[in-house]
């Protein structure tokens, strides 16, 4: 699957993740106790995650939405977006 970043200091990036689920933040163990990203969003493909959408935890989730949609990632994994719980 691929993790991909919307704002922070690396927005607009992107990695590949092992595993079947995405971890909840990212880095999973920063040291600090405060993750510098949490997952906003998955995007599922035949009932597996394609992609992962990370953010830092100030931003609002509307613009968050809105990069992601601007981004096309639904489009460009032919996955279905889910917010994550």
């Amino acid at each position: 699957m691929r993790a991909l970043f919307i704002g922070g200091t690396v927005d607009n990036s992107e990695l590949d993740l092992d595993g079947a689920q995405p971890p909840r933040h990212y880095p999973e163990n920063t040291g600090s106790g405060h993750p510098r990203y949490r997952l906003h969003h998955t995007g599922l493909r035949d009932g597996a995650v394609a992609y992962a959408v990370y953010a830092p935890p100030e931003l609002a989730d509307e613009e968050i939405e809105r990069v992601a949609e601007e981004r096309g990632y639904a489009r460009r994994f032919q996955a279905e977006a889910q917010l994550s719980g």
